[in-house]
């Protein structure tokens, strides 16, 4: 999120800072988002997720120093908590200006961030394997990320209010259960001839194929405001993929996803899920354990919620400064 540094709410400043770093050797590039005052960093491929962090933070650092001597801050979190959610300026580009003519008002609020991470699979029917593998896990990846909480300066009483935004979109939350990856290409070549999408980037499932990329795009968390917090969701994404269990397409296991969802938006690491077996309940923090090999860490919304929602953006900004 970009800020006026004074006041520390959103300002329409993305260009100012794109350009600022335009000239810099960066391990990546900065992109405009829906939002004027948000930033999105890509890294360039990485090798693994310790140059995947180091590119994070170098980029962080860019954005940074490019904001503070044009009196702006820099803040990494799923929303800011204090800015009316409809109230951010949208980027004057014409796909954007589409999405809000398309989708209107629920677009105007889509003011909230993520990490997205591609993980790269060896082939097409691999992508779809790991889809179905990894699709019953991410509830608990929300859980750990949740980085949410206030709406319009307000307790939501969800530590993940991104996920709830989010799921007013048009084709999002779980994708459909294809029964194979070519049964995916297939929809979405029809709905790009029937006029309904553009392409398959207009698609905002929680996971979805990446075949420009050749990887399978994970969007279920929050945005982190620690890199800290980043490496480890990375490094637990990337285990998931390479690691979860195989699993047959289950239609009937979307009601479950759906359910576990919303819980872990709602409770962070408190919440009870559907076991990916779907046979018992069991709490996230005893999921998320079982997949770090380790207790895991409080999600980030329940920082925010101690400091207060007075303090909340000033300490964003501090603590995603001081992750560098």
């Amino acid at each position: 999120m970009i800020l006026d540094a004074e006041t520390l709410l959103p300002a329409g400043a993305v260009d100012v800072v794109v350009r600022g770093t335009e000239r810099l050797d960066l391990p990546g590039r900065l992109k405009t988002e829906l939002h004027g005052s948000v930033v999105e960093l890509n890294t360039d491929v990485c090798r693994d997720v310790g140059e995947a962090v180091a590119a994070l933070r170098e980029l962080r650092a860019a954005v940074i120093a490019v904001a503070e001597t044009n009196g702006l801050a820099i803040a990494g979190a799923g929303a800011h908590p204090t800015a009316p959610s409809d109230s951010l300026p949208v980027v004057r580009e014409e796909r954007y200006l589409a999405m809000i003519r398309e989708i209107g008002y629920a677009a105007r609020r889509q003011a909230v961030n993520g990490l997205h991470v591609h993980v790269g699979v060896e082939s097409a029917a691999a992508c779809h394997e790991r889809l179905e593998s990894v699709l019953p896990w991410l509830p608990v990846v929300l859980a750990l990320s949740a980085n949410s909480p206030y709406v319009d300066g307000v307790d939501s009483g969800m530590q993940s209010t991104r996920a709830s935004v989010l799921a007013e979109l048009p084709r999002a939350g779980a994708p459909p259960a294809f029964q194979s990856y070519a049964a995916w290409e297939e929809w979405v070549e029809r709905m790009t001839a029937l006029g309904v999408i553009e392409d398959y980037t207009r698609v905002w499932w929680d996971v979805r194929p990446n075949p420009r990329f050749g990887t399978l795009e994970l969007r279920i968390a929050d945005q982190p405001t620690a890199l800290e917090r980043t490496q480890l969701l990375l490094e637990l994404l990337v285990g998931l993929v390479d690691r979860a269990p195989h699993r047959d397409v289950d239609a009937s296991a979307r009601g479950d996803y759906l359910q576990n969802r919303w819980a872990a938006a709602r409770h962070g690491l408190d919440a009870q899920l559907i076991h990916p077996d779907g046979d018992r309940l069991v709490a996230a923090r005893e999921l998320a354990a079982e997949l770090l090999g380790a207790e895991p860490p409080a999600p980030e919304a329940l920082r925010q919620l101690e400091v207060g929602v007075d303090d909340a953006v000033a300490d964003l900004v501090e603590r995603t400064r001081v992750a560098l």
